[in-house]
């Protein structure tokens, strides 16, 4: 009769164990996400423009992971990047980045944007001759 009771002793507790780890449940990962809208020098949506993100400095130290990422703004003259895949859960921050934005070879635009990990970061850049 012992040996019932150690046997049952013992599947109780792996069925609780099993049990509470079913019930915790893993947080998931949120997108992270980099808007940048172009406008004019009116603040008018700017479509086609060529958006470029990338680090200063250039050069990448102990193998780091440079992103150097180029996308056109559509027609609501926005350019979305997606950095959900580069991000882990439990880094430490994610990046910042500069922004280059030409339309043809007159107009012209800059920034910066600190992407933040799992959210949306929006950035707003007008186009200048």
């Amino acid at each position: 009769m012992k040996r019932f009771y150690a046997k049952l002793g013992i599947i109780t507790m792996f069925a609780a164990f099993v049990g509470i780890a079913s019930l915790s449940s893993c947080r998931k990962e949120g997108s992270t996400v980099a808007k940048i809208k172009v406008v004019d020098t009116s603040g008018v949506a700017f479509p086609g423009a060529m958006v470029r993100l990338y680090p200063t400095p250039s050069v990448a130290d102990h193998g780091a992971i440079i992103i150097d990422d180029t996308m056109f703004a559509d027609a609501d003259g926005y350019a979305t990047f997606d950095y959900t895949d580069m991000f882990n859960l439990g880094q430490a921050g994610f990046t910042v980045l500069d922004i280059e934005i030409r339309s043809g070879d007159s107009l012209y635009g800059e920034g910066i944007i600190k992407i933040v990990e799992e959210e949306t970061t929006e950035e707003v850049v007008i186009l200048q001759p």
